[in-house]
């Protein structure tokens, strides 16, 4: 089994646990293959949304962090395989800027997932998933729980059919990250047509989807982003999933349901 969506010391909003702690966890409970996906550096000319800026790895670790996910590739290629990866952060309007990293560090990587954290809302971008009170900051200036899921989804559908070159992702993270607060915030999507529309887009360009687990952790959601009637589609379209326990610690490698 693979585990396709963990971070590292790397990341600003993580712990410190040692990148060995993650791999050691990793061949416990038994994984045959992990990638790590720390966030690729947000554009050098974009404002980082999250109340505490810390959204993304820093520009100046990237080389550092490929450097030391290479060491252990190979310290450990005869026990687990570890792939170098990015968690790619699609911004509404800097197309051009992400794909201009990711062809300056593209060649570094084995796997990559392509994930929507943050909205545009007129002039202003925001973070979906940062907290419950910023989540209700984006239902107000939306209107509405529903319109809130639109937006989100319509972003999605943008991040999907972008231009990104040739190392834009072929794996689309937390699909459903919008119900991250959903026990506060609860909303019947079921038959929401944007959602229909991205998995057909899905399938015709043959992506495949993160199947996290992290959401069960969390204390406003307890359900993976591939859950109900998301569930529903992708078994009916048969689109591929990868597990992603989104670990931000190196406890939760591996977190299956």
């Amino acid at each position: 089994m693979k585990d396709g969506h963990i971070h590292t010391p790397y990341c600003p909003h993580g712990s410190k646990d040692k990148l060995e702690d993650y791999i050691q966890k990793a061949i416990d409970v038994g994984l045959i293959e992990i990638t790590f996906t720390e966030h690729l550096p947000l554009p050098n000319n974009f404002e980082d949304p999250s109340p505490k800026k810390d959204s993304a790895m820093d520009e100046d670790d990237i080389l550092s962090y490929f450097k030391e996910v290479n060491f252990f590739k190979d310290k450990y290629k005869d026990k687990i395989k570890i792939n170098v990866g990015v968690e790619v952060d699609y911004i509404e309007e800097y197309e051009y800027e992400i794909e201009k990293m990711l062809n300056k560090y593209g060649n570094y990587l084995d796997d990559s997932i392509l994930s929507v954290h943050m909205i545009k809302i007129g002039e202003k971008y925001y973070c979906i998933d940062f907290s419950a009170e910023e989540f209700l900051k984006i239902v107000t200036k939306l209107g509405s729980i529903e319109n809130t899921y639109n937006k989100y989804y319509e972003t999605l559908k943008l991040a999907i059919n972008s231009d990104l070159g040739i190392y834009k992702p072929k794996r689309i993270g937390h699909l459903n990250l919008v119900r991250k607060f959903n026990k506060l915030f609860p909303y019947d999507y079921d038959g929401n047509k944007r959602l229909d529309e991205i998995i057909n887009l899905i399938c015709e360009k043959d992506y495949e989807l993160d199947f996290n687990t992290s959401s069960i952790r969390k204390v406003y959601c307890r359900e993976p982003y591939i859950h109900g009637y998301l569930l529903e589609l992708v078994n009916k379209y048969k689109i591929k999933t990868v597990l992603g326990s989104d670990s931000h610690s190196f406890e939760s490698v591996g977190f299956n349901i």
